[in-house]
């Protein structure tokens, strides 16, 4: 007979290691090695067999073994020790301790996955993984992080592979009580409920449910509560399941629920209310509503005032440069949710459309944009590299219409991964001994150049043998579960050698990632891979979406070549793919490829671990290898884009990515002296941990966040609320003043003197009349942009000069009058406009507003000598 519910029964621990849940229940021992080495001397055999889960460890253990422990001193003495640098690495003060007092007291983090864990499986892919490292590192820092999200009872799918090589989906349930989590109670021990409302009456209702990330608390909202009927109770069944209503409810859960489980964390624990919201993607983009609400209702102010006041304090990072990456609803829809009787009196359904509104030049006036309204919601935009940065000012340069898309208000904050967790055990501990400054303050990475070449070719080999050994057992696993026997899976004994080159490739596999490229031509491909001087050996893993069936196609393709029995030795997928298969094969891989369509790959931080460990980096020039690809720190595979239809583009690049392999990759590697070692090899990964390595780290991407946009959102949220929230009055009453005078805003007359034969050093005396229709001098910015131009006169990385007010003009004009610097020889040109002004204000560009000349009138080219 199956059982109805599944539910987990704890241990209850003899009293000397009860400081055992206390470990157990602060996910430091997820990138702690201490404390999971005292995990698994509990039971040695149980650790491995509950796959190094310290919740299922104790849940599992013999109570006699627990009694032989409990009498055991120098255990007890190890607990002790450890237990107590936890509380030390709780509560001493850290970097952000250390910073000046305009800091944020406190920062809400929403993030729809968190991978902090393979034990806490709430996670799909990079989104998820980044989160989990952002929560990480905060608690490493000290920065007053405070992490909220979903707490999905089947998480995201597990993966198998049928007999045909097709992907399979389970679900396996998880109980929250077997997992290190705590329930939010009120002091008289109620669990906390958070209620959303539905529009046919009713509320949607959670329960919170509480991780620890080190110094970070994690809030994470279950809808399986008896409150609910059984639809309401699914809406946190699984990640990134379903669509439509049931998509749309997980979001209005997260943002809006988030910001109501935080209100009810603050109350309870003491916790200092967050001054800074940050919100990742689209998904939680909802929590703006709700501060708005909050703030038109508890401090009346109108709905324009709280929206200034909510976005000051907000920051939105998006993820993705692929359009369908992006979560869009139909306008119907919202309309329901957010109208009718579940409408609220403080935040207008119109007002709401108005938010996600595509309104913008080839824009879809029907659909609902998450990431538009997150974009609306907060002063602060920004990419996950430097090139999404740009990708991002293009796609959503509409929204800013007016201004050129170098002037698009959207910046970039290259991602970081958490060293703890993605480096070998072997490297963190060989750095902490040999080189102890890289690990203190980060700085002295040059000094990598001086390891002896041995002995990094000593733990690269190492890491790899670790990695063949773990893939012979996965992939006997897969294949016995897709029905092999015994007999049949005798050769994967032999399958991979530590000795050989070692390539990885592992990711999410939609078709922009293109799993397949590296089999565009399959003989080439055999050849490589059985080499008998150099050869080369690839492991390969990823999931597709489950409704993804072209996903699916591209995994079953690779997994028939892989079942061939000429290469099945030398080229594996291995199903499954998660955290610690993904651990394993960024330390163990020699190589790790990367082939996206560029520029679709909005970061890519496998590679980033990769380089961490002493892997190269094969890789398009796409994400963070775009910018920090330096010719000796990998190799950059051409990239056709621009130049080809979409099969020639791949036909280039997978004939560029074989001629790397064959004449370039291998030869470096299998190229050794007297002694059996790949200098030139060596010298490439030293190169790259010196140069690469304190650009990857978490710790940088941080720091970046802290002083690029959490600290001058703080000042600015501050500027809004001081005063019973005058700043955001003020600035309200002087936007809608503005918006409403500004069609009538005009430049109407511009003349310059000086252009005649000039020469560089020279300056241009600029003079403008403007008609301002009734807004004061101090409203506005009046500025010339000037420097080269082009052969079709358009400006070119222009400077901006802004002009003083040279007092009245007839008819009520003003004049406005500098001058512009020559300060390089060639084509040169001008032009000038009209830009809202405010202290407030977060740039120039904020109201998408900009007066232009009706016609280039008065625009001088020359030639400067």
């Amino acid at each position: 007979m199956k059982a109805i519910r599944r539910f987990t029964v704890r241990t209850v621990l003899p009293e000397p290691l009860r400081q055992l849940e206390e470990l157990v229940l602060n996910l430091r021992w997820s990138w702690h090695h201490e404390t999971l080495d005292l995990f698994r001397d509990v039971d040695p055999a149980l650790w491995k067999a509950v796959h190094h889960d310290p919740v299922r460890l104790l849940g599992e253990v013999a109570p006699e073994r627990l009694a032989r422990l409990a009498e055991d001193r120098r255990f007890l003495r190890r607990l002790q020790d450890t237990a107590e640098d936890l509380r030390e690495y709780l509560t001493a003060p850290r970097w952000y301790q250390s910073r000046p007092g305009d800091s944020p007291v406190s920062i809400a983090y929403f993030s729809p996955e968190y991978g902090i864990t393979a034990a806490l499986p709430q996670y799909s892919g990079g989104l998820g993984i980044l989160a989990g490292d952002h929560l990480k590192t905060a608690s490493d820092l000290g920065v007053p992080i405070l992490g909220v999200g979903l707490l999905y009872r089947h998480g995201y799918f597990s993966q198998s592979l049928s007999p045909d090589g097709w992907q399979l989906e389970r679900y396996p349930p998880i109980d929250p009580n077997g997992l290190p989590l705590t329930l939010l109670r009120e002091r008289d021990g109620t669990p906390v409920r958070v209620v959303i409302g539905l529009p046919k009456g009713g509320g949607l209702h959670a329960q919170v449910w509480i991780a620890r990330v080190g110094r970070v608390p994690q809030l994470l909202l279950d809808s399986d509560v008896e409150e609910n009927d059984q639809a309401a109770r699914d809406v946190t069944d699984r990640l990134y399941g379903g669509g439509g209503d049931h998509r749309l409810l997980q979001e209005m859960l997260l943002g809006i629920g988030g910001v109501r489980a935080i209100r009810a964390y603050c109350r309870i624990t003491g916790h200092p209310a967050p001054e800074v919201f940050h919100t990742n993607e689209g998904h939680a983009g909802f929590l703006g509503l709700e501060r708005i609400r909050e703030l038109a209702k508890e401090e009346a102010l109108t709905f324009d005032e709280a929206l200034e006041a909510v976005r000051a304090g907000t920051v939105f990072t998006t993820h993705t440069p692929v359009p369908a990456g992006i979560d869009r609803f139909p306008r119907e829809l919202i309309a329901r949710y957010f109208g009718g009787a579940n409408e609220e009196e403080q935040v207008p359904v119109d007002r709401i459309l108005a938010l996600g509104a595509e309104d913008y030049p080839g824009g879809d006036r029907t659909v609902f944009n998450m990431a538009v309204m997150g974009m609306r919601l907060a002063q602060r935009v920004n990419g996950v590299s430097r090139l999404h940065g740009e990708v991002s000012r293009e796609m959503f340069g509409g929204l800013w219409g007016g201004f050129d898309t170098a002037e698009v208000p959207i910046g970039s904050i290259t991602n970081g991964v958490h060293a703890g967790t993605w480096v070998a055990r072997e490297v963190l501990e060989f750095t902490a001994r040999e080189l102890p400054s890289v690990m203190e303050s980060g700085r002295g990475w040059e000094a990598v150049r001086d390891v002896p070449e041995p002995e990094v070719w000593r733990m690269r080999n190492l890491l790899r043998r670790r990695l063949v050994t773990d893939a012979r057992r996965r992939l006997r696993e897969s294949w016995r579960q897709r029905g092999a026997s015994e007999a049949e899976t005798s050769w994967i004994d032999d399958a991979l050698d530590p000795d050989v080159l070692t390539i990885g490739f592992a990711r999410r596999v939609p078709s922009y990632k293109r799993l397949t490229l590296m089999m565009s031509d399959p003989d080439r491909l055999r050849a490589i891979l059985l080499d008998p001087d150099r050869p080369v050996q690839i492991v390969i893993a990823g999931k597709a979406h489950p409704a993804d069936e072209g996903g699916k196609r591209l995994i079953q393709e690779i997994v028939r070549f892989t079942g061939s029995e000429d290469v099945r030795h030398r080229i594996v997928f291995l199903p499954d793919y998660d955290m610690a298969l993904g651990q394993l094969m960024v330390q163990g891989c020699d190589v790790w490829m990367n082939n996206p369509l560029r520029p679709l790959e909005a970061c890519g931080t496998s590679g980033m671990k990769a380089a961490l460990n002493g892997g190269l980096n094969l890789s398009i020039r796409d994400g963070w290898w775009d910018e920090w690809y330096d010719g000796q720190n990998g190799w950059a595979i051409p990239s056709a884009d621009g130049l080809a239809g979409p099969d020639r583009r791949d036909e280039l690049e997978a004939a560029a990515l074989y001629e790397l392999i064959e004449d370039h990759v291998s030869v470096t590697f299998y190229d050794r002296d007297s002694a059996g070692l790949p200098r030139r090899w060596l010298e490439m990964v030293k190169h790259t941990i010196a140069t690469v390595g304190p650009k990857v780290l978490a710790s940088r991407m941080l720091r970046d966040y802290v002083d690029d946009l959490y600290t001058p959102a703080a000042v600015s949220e501050r500027s809004m609320v001081a005063d019973k929230f005058a700043g955001a009055r003020e600035l309200a009453a002087w936007k809608r003043q503005v918006r409403s005078a500004w069609p009538r805003v005009a430049v109407e007359h511009v003349e310059s003197t000086g252009e005649e034969s000039p020469q560089v050093g020279a300056r241009l005396t600029v003079r403008v009349v403007v008609d301002l229709d009734g807004l004061a001098p101090e409203d506005v910015a009046v500025e010339v942009a000037y420097g080269r131009v082009d052969d079709a006169d358009a400006l070119v990385d222009p400077a901006y000069l802004e002009l003083e007010d040279g007092g009245p003009a007839e008819n009520g004009r003003r004049r406005y009058t500098g001058e512009v610097p020559l300060g390089r020889s060639g084509a040169f040109g001008y032009s000038v406009r009209v830009v809202p002004s405010h202290p407030l204000l977060s740039g120039r560009a904020e109201m998408g507003l900009v007066a232009l000349p009706p016609a280039p009138q008065g625009m001088t080219n020359g030639d400067l000598r």
